[in-house]
């Protein structure tokens, strides 16, 4: 290859790469600049984390979000709750332990009120993921260009208001301009700085969503821990079958060579 021709495709291999770089900031930026990526850790096992992640739904989300697939007989009874227990602390609407987990919010109005319906929260977890859920929640932040008056990181002029400000409080996020790339740049997330206090503190606040997005996480498959089990003692009978299929093998062809 000519110097001139391998110049000319270094420069094309330049062009690449610098293409592909664009492509990806832009990416992050459309992302919502990156910014939180924390891993929840929930546990649909921890019983005690559902129950008080069933109570916090009820009581901040929903007056606008419905669970129309699961219902409260069945929660009680996954998660350890009397009747009386369901009908004195979660069914406030409902007039039957068997009902579904609705609302009476009408979806016309909701869609006046709000610009568009609240989705229902039924499978709201499978479809986005556990970690997407626990640090939207956490990712509200102050923006007065905003209807609301909130802007969301990972969810960019999002139409939800952040309802659980009291808790949490508020606070302003930090972005900073970097250069990733000679003569490219792009905004990254640096850290929130907090406003004004919430009732809970930082690490309450987080133990609150975390407890909620268990929820979340249980409503989407209820049956989940059921089929887990159920993996187990598949998997060892699947082991002792193979156990007695290599026995059984050795038998049949020991007199072979």
């Amino acid at each position: 290859m000519s110097f001139s021709k391998a110049m000319k495709f270094n420069k094309f291999i330049y062009a690449l790469v610098a293409v592909a770089m664009m492509a990806l900031s832009a990416g992050v930026q459309a992302a919502g600049g990156g910014g939180l990526h924390d891993s929840v850790g929930n546990d649909v096992a921890d019983t005690a984390s559902l129950q008080r992640g069933v109570r916090n739904y009820v009581n901040y989300c929903m007056g606008c979000h419905s669970m129309q697939y699961v219902r409260y007989n069945s929660v009680g009874e996954d998660l350890g709750l009397t009747d009386e227990q369901l009908i004195n602390n979660l069914m406030f609407s409902a007039e039957r332990t068997t009902d579904l987990m609705t609302i009476a919010m009408p979806p016309e109005s909701a869609e006046q009120w709000f610009g568009q319906t609240p989705p229902d929260l039924s499978l709201i977890a499978r479809s986005l993921g556990a970690d997407y859920l626990y640090n939207f929640l956490r990712g509200f932040y102050l923006d007065e260009s905003s209807p609301t008056g909130v802007n969301n990181l990972l969810l960019p002029n999002a139409s939800m208001p952040h309802v659980l400000w009291e808790l949490q409080g508020t606070q302003r996020a930090i972005f900073d301009e970097v250069e990733y790339a000679p003569g490219f740049t792009r905004v990254e997330f640096v850290g929130f700085e907090q406003v004004t206090p919430g009732k809970l503190t930082p690490e309450e606040y987080d133990m609150f969503v975390r407890d909620l997005v268990n929820f979340l996480d249980y409503a989407g498959a209820p049956e989940q821990l059921e089929r887990t089990y159920l993996g187990i003692w598949v998997i060892l009978f699947l082991l002792v079958f193979l156990l007695l299929s290599y026995l059984l093998k050795n038998e049949i062809w020991k007199d072979v060579k």
